[in-house]
């Protein structure tokens, strides 16, 4: 478990609503609550400079004001700007973004923001492998204790969580030399999803630090 419970983790989403959320109330306090579904895609050049796409679909969760003020209105197909953290839900145990902030935008085109930039400890072995490209490829975990204020239980929440990340590179092989566990890491990435049942959160790393204890 990380030593620190302030760790930083912040994602950012910018993306098309996969379909009209829909919106219920809870009591106690009285609150509009939303679960939906964002797709961001993500586009790169191959080798061959061939044009290559990838979508990816984040749950999200919003809730209080920001549902009534940016998600009421919102349709299928719409643009939303999401800022939140990383999260589990604590009813199915699925592996989420919660948002803090939403803002709406009508139906559009534009390149897509998919941003995850957190701190965090590490918790397994860095495992090192080449691809049949001959490229490295890392994976390890992270375990990220991070304090969230809960608007439906009125009260500073404790998230830890375990995700895992992927990176690719010469940032790969410098992981595994220099990285051991406990290391403390600053990640910079994507947020991605593992092809499983469950649609793992995984992290896609683009930079990774390695920090002095």
């Amino acid at each position: 478990m990380p030593r620190s419970r302030h760790q930083l983790c912040q994602v950012t989403l910018l993306g098309n609503l996969v379909a009209k959320p829909e919106i219920r109330y809870q009591a106690n306090p009285v609150l509009a609550v939303t679960e939906l579904t964002l797709a961001t895609t993500h586009r790169w050049q191959d080798k061959q400079q061939q044009t290559k796409e990838w979508t990816s679909y984040h749950q999200i969760k919003v809730v209080g004001n920001a549902v009534e003020e940016a998600i009421a209105q919102a349709n299928k197909g719409d643009l939303l700007l999401v800022s939140g953290y990383l999260a589990t839900n604590s009813i199915n145990r699925s592996e989420i973004v919660h948002a803090t902030t939403v803002e709406h935008f009508a139906k559009g085109f534009t390149p897509n923001i998919n941003q995850v930039i957190c701190s965090a400890e590490l918790v397994s072995n860095v495992e090192l492998v080449t691809s049949e490209r001959g490229q490295p490829f890392a994976h390890f975990d992270v375990a990220i204790a991070h304090q969230a204020y809960s608007e439906q239980k009125q009260q500073l929440i404790d998230h830890n969580i375990t995700r895992t990340v992927q990176v690719w590179g010469h940032i790969a092989s410098q992981l595994h030399q220099q990285a051991s566990l406990g290391a403390n890491l600053v990640i910079e990435g994507r947020l991605t999803y593992a092809n499983d049942a469950e649609k793992t959160q995984q992290i896609t790393a683009k930079s990774v630090h390695v920090l002095l204890k």
